[in-house]
């Protein structure tokens, strides 16, 4: 998800808690810190700065080291010891040896090293990849809702999940296609050239997805082409610019259909909040409780000024005289004029 689209997460923290409360769960146990950590692979420290918007972001080879780390400390062996390199590798036919850079962190795997690796553990397709803030977004989205089983429509489905409306049926009756991981992410790749398109309508070239990511069009050839795999580098760089989830290129059928569903379960829940309380939709549409927040610090001037700004912004909206401004009749409760709140 671009940056700009995602939602405020300490406020999604503050939803999370509530419906916890509501769910007759504690709180501090549903968004426990090293829950949190556990399911995005962010370091505990790091959590609360990550919901608060002061941490700085790691670099993407740095961050696939530390989660890589972190998995083999969370998810150990029955016996309680960290599985072996060669051990997580056997598993997708690899040596040991391939997995040394990753865990040294002196370089990123292969893109499919990296499938395997997060298969191995059993976490989502996009765990390796994804930002810190996508990530405890992610986990904040799972600490608040269950598992999805509910059907929706199938073209907003294949939108969301990349998949054929066909492959989506197969999935929900329990048996989804398996195709090789470079068929998959020429198909996916393709699935947002076709669907995520400029203003006029056209793909965006090669070369526009390339640079956002400091390459060139030529490095996406080969992917366009069906003949071959990204990099990791390119994979993030290629779900950064159309503004999907981190593991929308590696994530299999199931999961990426689970995770549209649970998208789409988060937005019904809210929908129905929204009815019950429209206050509440005007409140989320409009952030006013942030602005209310800040508005509280100003001084008796300060609350003129920004009256007087309001005004001016309505007139030019042609809003001047709809009842509780300036230029009509006040609203129940609302300051007559010149008066501080």
């Amino acid at each position: 998800m671009r940056a700009a689209a995602r939602p405020d997460l300490a406020a999604v923290w503050r939803r999370t808690w509530a419906l916890a409360q509501e769910y007759g769960q504690d709180p501090a146990e549903v968004l426990a810190v090293e829950r949190l950590s556990r399911l995005s692979g962010v370091e505990p420290a790091r959590v609360p700065q990550v919901v608060a918007g002061t941490a700085v972001e790691v670099p993407l080879e740095r961050r696939v080291h530390q989660r890589f780390l972190r998995l083999r400390a969370t998810r150990r062996d029955k016996h309680g010891r960290e599985w072996p390199l060669a051990a997580i590798a056997d598993d997708f036919d690899a040596p040991g040896a391939s997995l040394g850079p990753l865990n040294a962190g002196t370089g990123l795997p292969r893109m499919g090293h990296a499938a395997g690796v997060q298969r191995f553990f059993g976490v989502h397709a996009g765990f390796l990849l994804a930002d810190s803030k996508s990530a405890v977004e992610r986990a904040l989205a799972l600490s608040a809702t269950g598992a999805p089983d509910g059907r929706d429509d199938l073209e907003r489905l294949s939108y969301l999940t990349g998949m054929t409306p066909q492959a989506i049926r197969l999935t929900l009756d329990g048996k989804p296609p398996r195709l090789p991981l470079k068929e998959q992410v020429h198909l996916r790749f393709e699935h947002l050239r076709r669907t995520r398109v400029r203003e006029d309508g056209q793909p965006h070239s090669l070369a526009a997805v390339a640079r956002s990511f400091d390459a060139s069009g030529q490095s996406l050839t080969r992917l366009a082409r069906g003949e071959g795999l990204p990099n990791l580098a390119a994979a993030a760089g290629i779900q950064r610019f159309y503004g999907v989830e981190s593991g929308f290129l590696l994530a299999d059928d199931s999961e990426a259909l689970s995770g549209a569903l649970a998208l789409i379960e988060g937005q019904l829940e809210s929908a129905v909040r929204d009815r019950e309380n429209p206050m509440l939709a005007v409140l989320r549409a409009h952030d006013v409780r942030s602005i209310v927040t800040r508005a509280g610090r100003l001084s008796p001037q300060g609350w003129k000024s920004l009256a007087d700004h309001l005004d001016d912004l309505l007139a030019r909206e042609g809003q001047l005289g709809v009842p509780g401004t300036k230029g009509g009749a006040p609203t129940e409760g609302a300051p007559a004029e010149g008066e501080t709140p």
